[in-house]
């Protein structure tokens, strides 16, 4: 796998697999210009080529007669005229089609249908341009041939329209490269048309073997028909002919493959560099779809998978919120909040005089008071391991041990409060709390109708601690525990407490031993 800096810069810096395609973001005055640029350089530069092999082929290698005064002249004239004749007639018409098929782009808006589907066919459009090209090329060469010598027309109409095969399939492949950004944005997050798909990528591949190694393996075998026809070729000549047309064998099949490999793993590497990504937590991947096979329907599934990841990252976050993230993480691997006995240690705390503070005071007040007094609890109740239950009004339990369990319930709800103490004086003056702390045995799970659920803990603890808090508004400190809690507590915590009276608190039958912190 890439490091992740190295597949950040992949998909940034080379979204389309080369930096010669540009950034995803560019201008699109500028992507035409560029688009237009390597399509004019490719086509030039690879039917120049083309034509220069086919000459030498079919002048200086092929078996044949020798040739007269009159053919060579032909020849001087005939295809250098041609050769000019058709880059000038191919450029302004590949330009004119590429201009008008790809309007849309200058204009900034979306592809519709038939625009989509009208650009991810223009390389095969611009491709049979050259075809039709090279195919005259091959009629007028093999009927000038045909008149000035009969016998050499065989080997001209074979080296031509071979080499213009190939050509024009090396064309298309550099054709559907310059046109990625383009086919992009045709596409954005969508996969490819069905309609484009019917030449799929099976049949892409066995057609570009073909061209790549049938068609100049087929020249070959019928270079060595010539040879037979021709009895007059030595076997010094024979050698040079088959070592010089190996050679073009094997580059034309090596070129045409690497291409053809480039177009497929192009996609597959933009998918597995944003599956790097997406493994190492950063789900705001998007990767561009701009091919029109089967592998553009795998990046737009990517596409459609990532989005799913972070609506549910999101609903889990936005869930989380609301409930806690250490419910979402039992409900999401467990099936255990449907109801159990949990021995757990319960925090509540109540603001003191709340209902004066709502008559006396702006609402738009009162509520940022609240908010920065439940900022401090939660943010204590998460510091120690605690799970924050419910706000009921200017009130928040916490709860310890449920539904995560702790190693220490009753000790860190202690902690957690008598940290809560010394902050809320610090941190909120205006306003005083009472904290009320116990422990013991709770029921601990989900409550409600199958339509809303809500995760809670209930039993004699809770309501304890709920009496605690209205007795420790009133002592100093505003803090009291039950001995219960501190008792349960590792010996680090229970040091920090010290026993007080025992009451009967309102609501219960039984007394609880007060603490209260040294």
């Amino acid at each position: 796998m890439l490091p992740e800096s190295s597949a950040e810069a992949v998909l940034r810096r080379r979204p389309f697999g080369s930096w010669l395609l540009g950034p995803a973001d560019q201008n699109p005055r500028l992507l035409r210009m560029r688009v237009q640029i390597l399509l004019t350089v490719f086509a030039i530069g690879t039917n120049v080529i083309g034509a220069l092999v086919v000459f030498v082929l079919a002048v200086f290698v092929l078996p044949g007669p020798a040739g007269n005064q009159e053919l060579d002249l032909a020849r001087s004239i005939a295809i250098p005229a041609y050769v000019v004749f058709a880059l000038v007639v191919g450029s302004w018409w590949c330009t004119r089609l590429g201009l008008r098929v790809t309007s849309w782009v200058l204009e900034d808006r979306p592809a519709t249908t038939r625009e989509q589907i009208a650009t991810l066919q223009l390389p095969l459009r611009l491709t049979m341009i050259e075809v039709f090209l090279w195919l005259l090329a091959t009629v007028i060469f093999s009927l000038l041939t045909l008149v000035l010598r009969p016998e050499s027309v065989l080997r001209v109409l074979v080296t031509t329209f071979d080499g213009g095969i190939v050509t024009c399939a090396a064309s298309y492949l550099l054709s559907e490269f310059a046109l990625r950004p383009i086919a992009a944005r045709a596409l954005a997050d969508e996969a490819p048309p069905r309609r484009l798909l019917a030449a799929g990528l099976k049949a892409r591949t066995v057609f570009f073997w073909a061209v790549g190694s049938g068609v100049p393996v087929a020249g070959l075998m019928l270079t060595a028909v010539l040879a037979l026809i021709d009895g007059d070729v030595t076997a010094t000549r024979l050698s040079v002919i088959i070592l010089a047309l190996g050679t073009v064998v094997l580059v034309c099949g090596w070129l045409l493959t690497a291409l053809s490999a480039r177009s497929v793993v192009a996609p597959v590497r933009s998918v597995r560099n944003a599956l790097t990504l997406i493994g190492r937590g950063d789900l705001n991947v998007r990767i561009p779809v701009f091919d029109g096979t089967e592998l553009g329907s795998l990046q737009a599934g990517f596409n459609r998978m990532a989005a799913g990841l972070r609506e549910r990252e999101r609903l889990r976050d936005l869930f989380g919120r609301y409930v806690g993230p250490s419910v979402v993480r039992e409900a999401l691997s467990s099936d255990t909040l449907g109801g159990e006995e949990r021995f757990v240690a319960v925090l509540f705390v109540d603001l003191t005089g709340s209902t004066e503070l709502a008559a006396t005071r702006p609402p738009a007040e009162v509520v940022q008071l609240l908010n920065r007094f439940f900022a401090v609890v939660v943010d204590e109740v998460d510091e120690h391991g605690g799970f924050v239950n419910k706000f009921a009004g200017d009130a928040v339990l916490a709860v310890f041990g449920a539904p995560t369990e702790l190693a220490d319930p009753a000790g860190s709800a202690l902690r957690a409060g008598r940290a809560l103490a010394a902050r809320l004086r610090d941190e909120l003056p205006e306003a005083t709390a009472g904290i009320g702390v116990t422990a013991g045995i709770v029921v601990a799970g989900t409550v409600g109708d199958v339509r809303r659920y809500e995760y809670t803990v209930i039993g004699d603890p809770v309501n304890e601690a709920a009496r605690l808090t209205e007795l420790a508004k009133s002592v100093p400190g505003r803090l009291v525990a039950s001995m219960a809690a501190v008792a349960e507590a590792s010996s680090d915590e229970a040091k920090h407490w010290q026993a007080g009276d025992e009451i009967t608190v309102r609501g219960r039958t039984k007394p609880t031993r007060l603490a209260t912190p040294r």
